[in-house]
Protein backbone atom coordinates (compact mmCIF):
# COMPACT_ATOMS: atom_id res chain seq x y z
CA UNK A 1 0.00 0.00 0.00
CA UNK A 2 2.92 2.53 0.66
CA UNK A 3 4.36 2.04 -2.70
CA UNK A 4 1.17 2.31 -4.42
CA UNK A 5 0.25 5.77 -2.38
CA UNK A 6 3.79 6.85 -2.65
CA UNK A 7 3.55 6.53 -6.48
CA UNK A 8 0.22 8.34 -6.71
CA UNK A 9 0.69 11.21 -4.81
CA UNK A 10 4.33 11.82 -6.32
CA UNK A 11 5.87 11.55 -2.64
CA UNK A 12 8.78 9.79 -0.53
CA UNK A 13 7.91 6.02 0.55
CA UNK A 14 9.18 6.91 3.83
CA UNK A 15 6.53 9.56 4.36
CA UNK A 16 4.08 8.20 3.01
CA UNK A 17 4.45 5.06 5.66
CA UNK A 18 4.75 7.55 8.47
CA UNK A 19 1.57 8.93 7.50
CA UNK A 20 -0.21 5.78 7.12
CA UNK A 21 1.26 4.71 9.89
CA UNK A 22 -0.39 7.42 11.87
CA UNK A 23 -3.95 6.85 10.73
CA UNK A 24 -4.00 2.67 10.88
CA UNK A 25 -1.40 1.75 13.33
CA UNK A 26 -1.12 -0.05 16.07
CA UNK A 27 -0.48 3.26 18.13
CA UNK A 28 -2.39 5.53 15.50
CA UNK A 29 -5.74 7.64 15.27
CA UNK A 30 -7.91 5.04 14.41
CA UNK A 31 -7.19 2.84 16.93
CA UNK A 32 -6.79 5.15 20.27
CA UNK A 33 -10.27 6.31 19.28
CA UNK A 34 -11.75 2.74 19.28
CA UNK A 35 -9.67 2.49 22.54
CA UNK A 36 -11.80 5.45 24.04
CA UNK A 37 -14.77 3.56 22.56
CA UNK A 38 -15.43 6.20 20.13
CA UNK A 39 -16.47 5.20 16.46
CA UNK A 40 -14.12 6.75 13.61
CA UNK A 41 -15.99 7.28 9.94
CA UNK A 42 -14.20 7.72 7.13
CA UNK A 43 -16.67 9.16 4.23
CA UNK A 44 -17.56 7.06 1.09
CA UNK A 45 -15.05 4.33 2.64
CA UNK A 46 -16.86 3.33 5.79
CA UNK A 47 -16.78 2.94 9.42
CA UNK A 48 -15.01 1.44 12.15
CA UNK A 49 -16.49 1.13 15.69
CA UNK A 50 -15.34 -0.89 19.45
CA UNK A 51 -17.84 -3.99 19.53
CA UNK A 52 -18.61 -5.47 22.90
CA UNK A 53 -18.44 -9.58 23.19
CA UNK A 54 -19.65 -11.31 26.15
CA UNK A 55 -18.11 -13.56 27.80
CA UNK A 56 -18.73 -17.14 26.88
CA UNK A 57 -17.97 -20.89 26.77
CA UNK A 58 -16.28 -22.84 24.32
CA UNK A 59 -15.21 -26.19 23.30
CA UNK A 60 -11.43 -26.84 23.45
CA UNK A 61 -11.44 -28.45 19.81
CA UNK A 62 -8.07 -30.59 20.42
CA UNK A 63 -9.25 -32.02 24.14
CA UNK A 64 -13.20 -31.42 23.97
CA UNK A 65 -13.23 -29.60 27.65
CA UNK A 66 -15.26 -26.77 28.29
CA UNK A 67 -13.32 -23.34 28.69
CA UNK A 68 -14.59 -19.52 29.47
CA UNK A 69 -13.79 -17.30 26.47
CA UNK A 70 -13.33 -13.55 28.28
CA UNK A 71 -15.08 -10.61 27.41
CA UNK A 72 -13.66 -8.36 25.31
CA UNK A 73 -13.75 -5.53 22.97
CA UNK A 74 -13.32 -6.44 19.18
CA UNK A 75 -12.85 -3.42 16.29
CA UNK A 76 -15.32 -3.75 13.54
CA UNK A 77 -15.42 -2.22 10.03
CA UNK A 78 -18.25 -1.50 8.44
CA UNK A 79 -18.14 -0.74 4.37
CA UNK A 80 -19.77 2.61 3.17
CA UNK A 81 -22.86 1.86 0.30
CA UNK A 82 -20.43 4.30 -1.36
CA UNK A 83 -17.34 1.78 -1.92
CA UNK A 84 -19.68 -1.30 -1.88
CA UNK A 85 -21.21 0.00 -5.25
CA UNK A 86 -17.75 0.48 -6.46
CA UNK A 87 -16.37 -2.65 -5.53
CA UNK A 88 -19.19 -4.80 -6.63
CA UNK A 89 -18.95 -2.26 -10.43
CA UNK A 90 -23.00 -1.24 -9.73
Amino acid sequence: MVTAVAAKLGRPKAEVARLLDTLFGADGLIAAELRRGRKVQLSGFGSFEPRRRKARTARNPRTGRAMTIKASIAPVFKAAKKFKDLVNRR
